[in-house]
């Protein structure tokens, strides 16, 4: 008998890994809830019947592990997929952003013809742990003049308070640790 698809069958699926990728850090690997086809499947649903009456019209995801469930959020939405890169991933002409990690300190870029003042944008990303990384992105995505940005998550920790810094969004996160 297969089991049931709901928010804590899929919370279930998701390994936890202690000490990585530092000492003190519970990784959250959702690689393991990926893997089986039904979750997978289930979960880009669940996204798809959030944004489906939005008009979104760019989902933007966050490198990589954002990628991963962006482009099918994009595909099933109708929408074009921009991705927001680590530094010198991208070919063409970019705008940077630097930001703290709750383990240290990244940099994010987009191509600077990525978006346009008048795209409706759903930003996306695996984890929403402290916010700095969706902070570094939306004033990315804000430099292009967008004023309509939805943001969802796969997993967030409530523990770290990462949606303080996002009162000004439509926050949609499907699992909570």
């Amino acid at each position: 008998m297969e089991q049931v698809l709901n928010r804590e069958t899929l919370k279930g699926s998701i390994r936890s890994i202690e000490d990585f990728p530092k000492e003190g850090i519970l990784f959250r690997d959702i690689t393991t809830l990926l893997k089986e086809k039904r979750s997978f499947n289930y979960v880009i649903d669940l996204f798809t019947e959030q944004y489906k009456d939005k008009g979104i019209s760019r989902v933007v995801a966050i490198e990589s592990r954002g990628f991963i469930l962006g482009g099918a959020i994009a595909h099933r939405l109708g929408a074009g997929f921009v991705p927001i890169r680590k530094p010198g991933k991208l070919p063409a002409d970019v705008y940077s952003r630097n930001y703290q990690l709750e383990y240290g300190e990244d940099s994010l870029e987009i191509h600077k013809d990525a978006l346009e003042s008048g795209d409706t944008i759903l930003l996306h990303d695996d984890l929403l742990a402290t916010g700095g990384t969706t902070v570094a992105a939306l004033d990315l995505i804000h430099r292009f003049g967008v004023q309509k940005v939805f943001i969802s998550y796969l997993v967030e920790l409530d523990f770290l308070n990462g949606k303080d810094k996002l009162k000004n969004y439509e926050i949609f996160s499907l699992i909570h640790f």
